[in-house]
């Protein structure tokens, strides 16, 4: 809204004035808090760093420790576990700094997101990514599948190298701050960079054209495959974070759930194919190296393609046993946790209730109390019998369907492997992130 008079324009700049002071104020005292956070910040990394080599000395003395109490030392040692999770938990919300591939990339800039809200968003701002350069992979390699225009081929090979070298990028700033991913996804993603930028420059010969519509098929099936991963993915990413049981930076999940399994058993196959893909395109290549126009990216693109099916098959094939075994330790465990609850609230509703059934007068508290109160401390209510204490069948049918039901639930994974509890720590995507990609 505009003003049509002097007056009018000064007093609001007088009212602007007074609300600059108070923005100055308040911006000083936010400059003021960055420092102190700063401060903290710095404190906290060096007692986190001074607790890890605390650990370490102690870790090393038990080692030389002759004829100690095998319990204790057992009990030490999962102490040390616990307390390395605990550690890790707090190194998530500090900076760190970055890896030598981003120090190289973007020079020694601090990429750390301290948010949690927003570590997630750069997570699924992540996958889209991944997503969209899918979908129009997948275009671009149906149209040169239908005509045959070099300049549609050369934009298709510079997307390949685009989208890798970026998504180095993006996956060591995911790294920076707490993701998992395998060390194998990573360097898939740079020798499919590698692999990409000889395509691009492969010249226009026969040799290219008889492996050419062998490789369009094969990007147009992985950008399917591609497809069905994310979807399985953000599902289980979603559901997990809803569950509070994952790191938000997640890419790849160790220690499945039952319901993982279903649309796992499901993707596996097709993993499987785009695999032996790669390897029927290493074998084509080799024998194009004896066609007389084969130049020296023919056999290059062999070993690399025969790489990235070695890689890709031995690392899911280890993954998904490793798996297993975890999946197996949990519903162990958590059926112990629910054997140790029911005996510790059995235990705990007859000692709550034998004083109250005995009060001072002699008298026993009437059911209808009893019944509130046991509703106050959400426990099934016990009455008072002649020989001590009966629990009503309803009662007792409602504790057997809650304990039923606990059962049922998801465990939420405390071992610091690379589950997330954010993990404590098993890792993204069940089968690797590195799966999710053009080549």
């Amino acid at each position: 809204m505009e003003y049509t008079d002097l007056e009018t324009c000064e007093k609001d700049w007088a009212d602007l004035g007074i609300e600059f002071k108070a923005l100055e104020t308040l911006n000083k005292e936010y400059i003021a808090k960055l420092e102190e956070v700063g401060e903290l910040q710095a404190k906290c990394l060096k007692e986190l760093n001074h607790q890890r080599y605390r650990l370490s000395v102690i870790k090393r003395s038990l080692k030389r420790v002759r004829n100690a109490d095998q319990e204790k030392v057992d009990t030490l040692e999962k102490d040390f576990m616990r307390r390395k999770a605990q550690l890790y938990e707090m190194e998530q919300s500090l900076p760190k700094q970055n890896g030598t591939y981003l120090k190289i990339i973007l020079g020694n800039v601090n990429v750390s997101i301290l948010n949690k809200n927003d570590k997630f968003k750069y997570k699924d701002e992540y996958e889209k990514f991944k997503l969209i350069l899918s979908v129009i992979g997948f275009v671009l390699a149906v149209i040169n599948l239908v005509v045959n225009v070099r300049a549609l081929e050369l934009a298709f090979m510079f997307l390949l190298v685009w989208y890798y070298c970026t998504l180095t990028i993006r996956e060591s700033i995911l790294k920076v701050n707490g993701s998992r991913i395998k060390g194998w996804w990573r360097l898939h993603h740079f020798i499919s960079t590698v692999l990409a930028g000889v395509l691009l420059i492969w010249p226009n010969t026969k040799a290219w054209y008889e492996f050419r519509t062998q490789f369009m098929w094969f990007n147009v099936y992985i950008s399917l495959v591609q497809y069905l991963q994310f979807r399985y993915q953000q599902g289980v990413l979603y559901r997990l974070k809803a569950l509070g049981e994952r790191h938000n930076m997640d890419i790849t999940i160790e220690g499945f759930h039952s319901w993982m399994w279903r649309g796992l058993s499901f993707l596996l196959p097709f993993l499987y194919m785009g695999y032996l893909y790669q390897l029927y395109n290493a074998y084509a290549l080799y024998h194009l190296c004896y066609h007389p126009e084969a130049t020296w990216q023919v056999p290059v693109l062999s070993i690399l393609f025969l790489a990235l099916f070695l890689g890709n098959t031995v690392t899911t094939s280890m993954v998904i046993p490793q798996k297993l075994r975890e999946k197996v330790k949990l519903n162990v465990r958590f059926t112990r946790q629910d054997k140790g609850s029911r005996n510790s609230s059995n235990m705990g509703s007859r000692q709550s209730s034998v004083p109250t059934a005995i009060s001072s007068k002699g008298n026993a508290p009437s059911p209808t109390s009893e019944s509130a109160s046991s509703k106050e401390r959400n426990e099934p209510s016990c009455e008072a019998s002649d020989g001590g204490l009966v629990m009503p069948e309803k009662n007792l049918g409602r504790r057997t369907t809650a304990v039923s039901a606990q059962s049922d639930q998801p465990s939420s994974e405390v071992d610091s492997d690379e589950n997330k509890g954010f993990i404590s720590a098993p890792e993204k995507n069940p089968v690797g992130d590195g799966n999710k990609k053009l080549l």
